[in-house]
């Protein structure tokens, strides 16, 4: 096995939503920044993972998230069918302003702005190891990939990884709660017309294959709902694993397999009812997506309170936007939000407390579990993800930590990089109408 060391003034760790929209943002500001990336390709959920849906850039009156985010999200949009939700329709309780992506041509276009933007690649490498540098301020972190073992020393830190796995081996507080949201393995049935099919007697089979076993609980995630909506939509995103974690290897390889096998129960069920005997399996996704896992202890903790109530807080760096939308053994728990309501991420929800050169940033976020469960949606993350990358570049340039970037300064810079940033009146709350 080849050994290395190199130095970077940023490493990324962890290319999914926000990972990738970090690199990008802190290489155009001119630091040397290296990504590592334990898989394939770029953009986590959004692309491995078939959640092809990031979610809300817009509010009921005008966008919300722009930058780096909606820039690779309109490119990639653009290569494809061109169509972008009509943000002009009068919204209702729960507006329709999700876009779709395609996961793979994204991915194309995450790639081609990394290394536009000099963002050095690292695929196929894993940390497993990090400390803070013997030699400076920073880390050192260390990477196994095949045939290489790579030794990188950084003066900041992104933890990208979802479930925060560096700050955790960092030794930095964490928490968890008791019950974290079932995972979901993306994937599409095709081969029948759901127009043609007998609902009532489809709803008939379908509650006596649960109460015999054949399927169980999770399999079909909505359980006030008829089994023909499964139908209809193929099945994407209405499966439910319960206790899916990914942070370990031996848990994610659980979520998988028990996810590909409660697909198969799928599969053989509805090939068994009339008019789906050629059902099969038009697309599924590698691995089981992941909800829910580690949190942050963070500067700043974002509470379901000051969420609801649209607080602006006094270091906030994006806007956000989504319903509290918590999975579990019914199917969902939402909870909306009022129509000129707008919450705020502040920065200190992506420091881990007490430290210093590093943010986390995604799901992973500093915040109670409602609050979490409208915050890691990835319009969200690539907001947090930019906000952190200009913060460690900008740390850089003026030699301190991302922490102590003055915030008009870190503000600045992100308006002149796109994003949409929200203006800061006064510390404490204060409504946000937008």
């Amino acid at each position: 096995m080849n050994s290395l060391t190199e130095t970077t003034d940023v490493l990324v760790i962890g290319g999914g939503t926000a990972g990738h929209v970090a690199a990008i943002q802190a290489a155009r500001l001119g630091a040397r920044t290296i990504l590592l990336e334990s898989g394939s390709l770029l953009g986590g959920v959004s692309t491995a993972g078939g959640v092809c849906a990031p979610a809300y850039f817009w509010s009921r009156k005008r966008p919300i998230i722009a930058g780096i985010g909606w820039e690779l999200t309109t490119r990639s949009i653009e290569l494809d069918t061109g169509i972008l939700p009509n943000f002009s329709n009068p919204p209702g309780h729960r507006p329709s302003y999700h876009v779709l992506i395609n996961p793979s041509t994204y991915a194309l276009v995450a790639e081609e702005a990394c290394l536009a933007a000099g963002v050095l690649l690292r695929y196929h490498e894993t940390a497993v190891a990090a400390a803070p540098r013997s030699d400076g301020p920073g880390w050192e972190v260390t990477a196994i990939g095949r045939g290489i073992e790579r030794t990188i020393r950084c003066r900041e830190l992104i933890d990208a990884t979802g479930g925060a796995q560096i700050t955790a081996l960092l030794g930095f507080p964490m928490e968890r709660d008791a019950e974290t949201q079932p995972g979901t393995l993306i994937f599409h049935l095709t081969g029948y017309d759901a127009s043609r099919l007998d609902p009532e007697a489809i709803e008939r089979r379908y509650q006596a294959a649960l109460a015999e076993g054949v399927l169980e609980p999770g399999d079909f995630c909505y359980a006030h709902k008829p089994f023909i909506d499964f139908l209809k939509s193929g099945g994407s995103n209405q499966q439910h694993i319960f206790g899916a974690d990914d942070s370990t290897s031996s848990g994610q390889t659980d979520a998988d397999i028990r996810g590909r096998a409660s697909l198969l129960r799928l599969l053989r069920f509805v090939r068994s009812l009339p008019g789906c005997e050629a059902a099969r399996i038009g697309s599924m996704r590698p691995s089981t997506a992941i909800r829910e896992t580690d949190r942050i202890v963070g500067e700043t903790r974002v509470t379901i309170e000051d969420y609801l109530a649209g607080r602006i807080y006094p270091d906030a760096v994006a806007w956000t936007l989504y319903f509290v939308d918590i999975h579990n053994h019914e199917g969902t728990h939402h909870e909306f939000l009022d129509a000129d309501t707008v919450p705020t991420i502040p920065h200190g929800a992506l420091i881990p407390k007490g430290s210093h050169h590093l943010q986390a940033v995604g799901r992973c976020i500093s915040s109670d579990r409602k609050a979490h469960s409208a915050l890691r949606v990835q319009a969200s993350c690539m907001a947090m993800g930019q906000a952190a990358g200009a913060a460690a570049a900008l740390g850089m340039q003026l030699n301190c930590p991302s922490r102590q970037v003055p915030l008009d300064v870190l503000r600045h810079e992100l308006r002149r990089q796109g994003a949409l940033v929200p203006d800061v009146f006064a510390p404490g709350s204060v409504p946000a109408t937008v």
